[in-house]
């Protein structure tokens, strides 16, 4: 800037003495006519230079100016591409390490499953008497209770589990009541309305309480013996 303003005064210098010159042009007669006119014509080749030197430095200024703001707004863009990348980075660790925790979890719930099988597999035979040949060894609402039983997929090596379990809980008595608790029926339902998802005869029907009563068990214990193994450990199934 300051060569630009040194520049300007020496247009506006040569501009004053120009018109010093034309000034004295009239006090100094027409023998100097011609000296004036040459001095008139350098003033303003000195003029022409100035203007000119003047508006190369301008541009001179304007193309550093320009060359700045590009450089400038390359800067920006590797800046917003650095940080585009970085960003796309940090989403491709985050979506890896959700996938690993998402394996882990499910080895884990692997595991507990093996876990609980081999579980259930060692406790869900804790009888090791006589297994019947057939459900015509028993009657009345044990004989009923078998043959549902084998038609709910079980072995017939289940019954005496399944024998020993609802006679400690009601006798096989499909009319038995727990007066303190309120449970009903054979499987002792608790409350006895819940056999009522079987079907609306669940208060007088043996085999309406005996179908509810193997689909408790085979929900949460799996199987008959395994029902019967945590009665035994825990007094109630």
């Amino acid at each position: 800037m300051s060569r630009l303003w040194s520049r300007f005064g020496a247009r506006t210098a040569a501009v004053a003495l120009l018109s010093v010159g034309v000034a004295g042009g009239f006090y100094l007669g027409e023998d100097r006519e011609t000296q004036q006119q040459g001095l008139t014509a350098q003033v303003g080749l000195q003029v022409d230079q100035a203007e000119y030197d003047y508006q190369r430095d301008r541009q001179a200024a304007h193309r550093v100016s320009s060359a700045k703001q590009r450089a400038a707004e390359y800067q920006a863009k590797l800046r917003a591409a650095a940080a585009a990348k970085e960003a796309a980075e940090r989403a491709r660790e985050a979506e890896a390490a959700a996938a690993s925790r998402k394996k882990e979890r499910e080895a884990a719930a692997k595991k507990e499953a093996a876990e609980k099988a081999a579980a259930a597999t060692k406790t869900s035979k804790p009888y090791d008497g006589p297994i019947p040949a057939s459900c015509s060894e028993y009657g009345g609402n044990r004989k009923v209770g078998c043959a549902l039983m084998l038609d709910a997929g079980f072995g017939i090596d289940q019954f005496p589990c399944l024998d020993k379990l609802w006679t400690k809980e009601s006798g096989w008595n499909h009319k038995a009541r727990n007066p303190s608790s309120g449970a009903y029926g054979i499987p002792q339902s608790l409350p006895g309305s819940k056999m009522g998802s079987v079907a609306g005869d669940w208060e007088t029907n043996p085999a309406t309480q005996i179908k509810w009563g193997l689909g408790y068990i085979k929900g949460r214990y799996n199987s008959p013996c395994g029902a019967w193994s945590h009665s035994q450990s825990s007094g109630w199934y």
